[in-house]
């Protein structure tokens, strides 16, 4: 190899684990120790295995002012596990706990270990196409029923559920249909009139709810209010998220991480000037769980980290497919990405970082 053409390494290339799975991701989910990337292909891959070269066993600190470096790998992660046929497209996914659920074409929804073993949680009549679990509480749709696991099994007619999540605590399940919006609880239930829903995402505290509507921007549901309405972007809006160190609300669809103060909530007339704006669309965007930070991966393939509030941005991944999904980890010592080129990667942060 001709040394003086070699690429120089990148932050991305030291601390993350990399993969090819052939297709787009789709969707991706943290659990509590590692990632499970749902692939267009109808498959579900995990890394199983824990990195055998996490960065601070590369670290080194050289010479008298205790230079920091880095090492690069010696060799390539453990593969994915792949659990392959479970759809015609990307099955929905969800963490619960250190386990992941899936859902299959055939109405199973499969609870998948860290080791592979596959357990049938629920059936349903047909191909699953929303899944959600917090607190508890499993949230599965087909076409036409909408079924709650908790300490006992509830199926309700409710057909047209796009999108699912399960408040904190599972006290209250938002289920997004073609046209409206429910809110299901467990004497009560809400109807909103809110269509084109295309993820939903409850704040920390579950009073407050987001939802993603595509080319109509986004809308936030509160106790007792009509949905408040945010517009403007100038790109699909597909990914949010909320911080609770950062107290904000974020949003891709802009060309720059789109940020309000969620304390200030049900007023949007207070945005967090967030990271740098650019000329490439920010499509997915996930919140640090212990500090106000937001990782935000963009149309160019290009990922960064922001401090909510604040200018400052961190270049993690210089280039790629589009950035199609982020999650970090419950702990924030790891973040996974998913592209629309079939990348899959868990990069791990060094202890010395984010101090």
């Amino acid at each position: 190899m001709n040394q003086h053409n070699a690429r120089p390494l990148t932050l991305y290339d030291l601390i993350a684990r990399r993969w090819d799975t052939g297709a787009p991701v789709a969707a991706l989910r943290f659990g509590a120790t590692t990632a499970a990337f749902a692939g267009a292909d109808g498959a579900l891959r995990i890394a199983a295995a824990p990195d055998a070269e996490p960065p601070d066993s590369r670290v080194r600190v050289t010479g008298d002012l205790g230079q920091i470096t880095l090492r690069p790998r010696s060799q390539d992660p453990a593969p994915l596990m792949a659990l392959t046929g479970l759809a015609d497209a990307a099955p929905p996914v969800a963490a619960a706990g250190g386990d992941f659920l899936v859902g299959a074409a055939d109405g199973r929804v499969l609870r998948i270990t860290p080791d592979g073993e596959a357990l049938t949680l629920l059936d349903l009549s047909g191909p699953v196409r929303a899944l959600d679990h917090a607190g508890g509480v499993t949230a599965a749709a087909d076409a036409e029923t909408l079924a709650l696991q908790g300490e006992t099994i509830r199926r309700l007619p409710r057909p047209g559920v796009v999108a699912l999540a399960v408040a904190p605590g599972g006290v209250e399940v938002a289920a997004a249909g073609a046209d409206e919006l429910r809110l299901i609880g467990a004497a009560t239930e809400r109807r909103l009139a809110l269509s084109g829903v295309l993820a939903l995402a409850w704040r920390g505290d579950g009073r407050w709810l987001a939802a993603a509507l595509g080319s109509e921007g986004a809308a936030l549901v509160g106790p007792a209010l009509a949905p408040v309405r945010l517009g403007g972007f100038p790109a699909p809006v597909r990914s949010l998220d909320w911080s609770g160190p950062g107290r904000a609300f974020v949003a891709a669809g802009a060309f720059r991480i789109a940020a309000w103060d969620a304390a200030a909530l049900p007023a949007t007339d207070r945005p967090l000037v967030t990271g740098q704006p650019g000329l490439v669309a920010v499509e997915a965007v996930a919140a640090h769980p212990a500090r106000p930070l937001v990782a935000a991966g963009y149309a160019n393939g290009q990922v960064t980290i922001a401090q909510a509030g604040a200018r400052d941005e961190l270049l993690l991944r210089h280039e790629g497919a589009p950035v199609t999904c982020l999650a970090f980890s419950p702990d924030g010592r790891h973040l996974a990405i998913g592209d629309a080129g079939g990348e899959a990667a868990i990069a791990t942060f060094p202890s010395q970082m984010f101090k």
